[in-house]
């Protein structure tokens, strides 16, 4: 079969079903089973695809026709210009965690923090790695430590420090969020995208309510890295309590949240009476969805 037949089928298979960008989607479905470059792939309408490769096509298709993520299909997922291994162990990179990326570099950069002898960052629930790894590559003097509870999720970081090459600044722990390292104000800056979403939300019926989550999300993402609890706050209102033990006195916290929680996660971190300079950014879309927070310069809860 041709490429471009093979392409002009999927296409209309996965807008039957509703999937978004098909045209996008079913292009990097032919570059992954071809092992060539999307823009060469498209470029080769007339070549005839081999047996093997139109098997391993077809299945493909199959699987994102069921809606497993198209990033789990082909094994990796851009972020922040870089290209990622994700397993289904992991949560797949999204635009809103390059959001809580970018504005915590702006601030690390203009607090002076950059040309410090040494930044010690701590990354908690590291998925994939890409923001401990990210940091890593920002800020020269970077040394990092990025926890998880999934030992699996840690194996998929490990590989992307390698792949990006500053695997040596990083220190992968497998532990329940602070856990695995002793509660003294060592760290300069603390980032996490935790668990956020709230449990009920599991219970409507997939992609088919307000509300509800894609089936993509739902279905085949691990609900470790996403039910946040009652309200989505459980996990936040656990960091909350521990996180200002390990930061350094005027040390930053910056945290993703949900578009509906920037209030609440306010009052949790206030009533901790460890931090001052809270502040909540707004991403491109308009929506709450970083949380940032310095822990005081003497405060008796944070000692």
């Amino acid at each position: 079969m041709q490429i471009r037949k093979a392409f002009q089928n999927a296409v209309q298979r996965l807008n039957e079903a509703d999937i978004p960008q098909s045209e996008l989607e079913v292009s990097l479905l032919l570059s992954h089973a071809l092992k060539m470059k999307r823009t060469t792939v498209l470029l080769a309408g007339e070549r005839d695809l081999n047996g093997a490769q139109l098997e391993k096509f077809e299945k493909n298709v199959a699987r994102r026709l069921a809606r497993e993520p198209l990033a789990y299909i082909t094994g990796e997922k851009e972020f922040w210009s870089l290209s990622f291994m994700v397993t289904s162990d992991v949560l797949i990179p999204r635009p809103e965690t390059e959001f809580l990326l970018e504005k915590t570099l702006e601030v690390i950069k203009n607090s002076g923090l950059t040309h410090a002898q040494t930044v010690k960052v701590l990354d908690l629930g590291t998925g994939s790695g890409v923001l401990a790894i990210v940091l890593a590559q920002e800020l020269v003097t970077a040394k990092v430590t990025a926890l998880d509870y999934s030992f699996n999720a840690l194996k998929v970081a490990r590989y992307n420090a390698k792949k990006h090459q500053v695997a040596e600044k990083i220190n992968f722990i497998n532990c329940n969020w602070f856990d695995g390292i002793l509660p003294r104000a060592e760290f300069d800056i603390v980032i996490s995208n935790p668990p956020y979403i709230a449990e009920e939300v599991f219970l409507k019926p997939f992609g088919r309510t307000t509300g509800s989550l894609q089936p993509e999300v739902g279905q085949f993402e691990p609900r470790l890295a996403l039910d946040g609890g009652e309200r989505g706050i459980r996990e936040i209102s656990r960091i909350a309590v521990a996180v200002r033990k390990v930061l350094k006195p005027c040390a930053l916290f910056f945290m993703e949240i949900g578009e509906d929680q920037h209030e609440e996660v306010v009052d949790i971190f206030q009533r901790t009476a460890a931090f001052d300079s809270i502040e909540i950014f707004n991403d491109y879309a308009g929506l709450p969805r970083v949380f940032q927070a310095r822990k005081k310069a003497v405060s008796s809860l944070g000692k």
